[in-house]
């Protein structure tokens, strides 16, 4: 049976979910607006619907039902696509499978607000989150509510594409007020959080995969060693960790997600605090990220765990991984490591090395298109980018 991959933009995520698919055996077809990435990729299928990403957006029901295929499995790689998957009538299921959790518990982890409700209601550790819904409620908090603090989106999607950030660091109550208008503007909503000082290193994540059941049947714990931009950056160089090193994290998770009744595909960000030695949640992506096939090539595949859950058969624990293998994405980590060096924190030896020993998510031997295409539409950036400075 086949799998309906919804996704779009850089197609990463894509990218790295059809091809942990198609070593599994299974075929997937992308529905997207630009498969990006993905699209040169060998495992690369598309529908045979133009404009298919548009008519699914406008009626993802009538859409889904005049598909040629007699069933399939829907596999969402963005929030958007996420809440569209979790919002189809039950009738659907009968044809398209799905092993994602009711839509209110996707909206309570989408939605940063609802989000801190449920980390209080649970005592899982988190940042200090307050809701602001506009000026009137900035002109409430004291001058310190805004030291060391910064604008979080609700929805994190629609403020990276209005503002090309994940969010806005504060310089005191001038600052907060300014950055409230230009967010009112772009119709958008936030909440203040307290902002955990330390470096790339003290943020881990716990990747795995709950069943029907509310069975945590695989659980991947990686380190992030360097991000890009420093402050609200993406990972750009991590390497993966066994979970008892991090087994407070991996208890958090555990908690919150039995307390919602979570199933299905999850990511959950933390950062180590310094100054009380307690990993605090920062988010969770509840379906595949960036590394999702760095993850299944360590041994925890969340894919083709989910597929088979989608379609009732029994998913296979896992108990172990590799620990200690490295993933560098290096148009990001370039950025990264220019900042270090700067700062004289990292040598071109101790760079080198880390790129030479860690495995990327688009460069594929047996799957080259993608790198290439990739690696040529940089050089084409940055070839660009200095005949303009001439």
């Amino acid at each position: 049976m086949p799998v309906l991959v919804f996704g779009g933009g850089l197609g990463l995520t894509t990218l790295g979910v059809i091809r942990t698919l198609g070593r599994a055996g299974v075929t997937a077809y992308i529905v997207a607006d630009t498969a990006g990435l993905a699209r040169h990729s060998r495992w690369f299928r598309p529908l045979p619907v133009p404009h298919a990403a548009d008519i699914a957006e406008r009626d993802l029901t009538g859409f889904l039902e005049a598909l040629p295929f007699e069933r399939a499995v829907l596999m969402p790689c963005s929030d958007i696509w996420a809440m569209h998957v979790a919002r189809l009538p039950a009738a659907s299921g009968r044809r398209f499978a799905s092993y994602q959790s009711h839509s209110d518990v996707l909206e309570t982890l989408l939605d940063k607000g609802a989000f801190a409700s449920a980390l209080d209601a649970t005592g899982v550790p988190h940042p200090r989150t307050r809701e602001v819904a506009g000026l009137d409620d900035l002109a409430a908090l004291p001058d310190g509510a805004f030291t060391n603090s910064f604008f979080k989106p609700r929805d994190s999607q629609r403020f990276f594409r209005r503002f090309n950030v994940k969010g806005f660091r504060l310089i005191g109550r001038a600052d907060a007020v300014r950055r409230m208008g230009e967010i009112a503007a772009a119709g958008l909503a936030v909440v203040l959080q307290e902002y955990i000082p330390g470096p790339a290193s003290n943020h881990v994540f716990v990747d795995g995969f709950v069943d029907r059941a509310g069975h945590m049947q695989g659980v991947f714990a990686r380190q992030r060693l360097r991000m890009f931009p420093a402050d609200f950056g993406n990972s750009s160089y991590m390497v993966s960790i066994s979970c008892d090193e991090v087994e407070p994290a991996v208890a958090c998770v555990r908690q919150l997600l039995a307390h919602l009744g979570f199933r299905g595909i999850f990511s959950a960000e933390f950062k180590y605090d310094e100054r009380d030695g307690r990993f605090k949640i920062l988010e969770v992506n509840a379906r595949p990220w960036w590394f999702v096939e760095f993850t299944a090539r360590c041994g925890v595949d969340v894919c083709t765990m989910a597929y088979h859950d989608a379609l009732g058969l029994p998913v296979r624990p896992v108990s172990a991984y590799r620990v200690g293998r490295a993933c560098v994405y290096p148009y990001y980590d370039y950025g990264a490591v220019r900042e270090l060096w700067r700062r004289g924190e990292l040598s071109p030896w101790s760079w080198a090395r880390s790129w030479l020993a860690a495995e990327q998510p688009v460069l594929r031997f047996s799957d080259p298109l993608p790198w290439v295409l990739e690696t040529a539409r940089g050089v084409r950036r940055r070839l660009r980018k200095m005949l303009t400075a001439v």
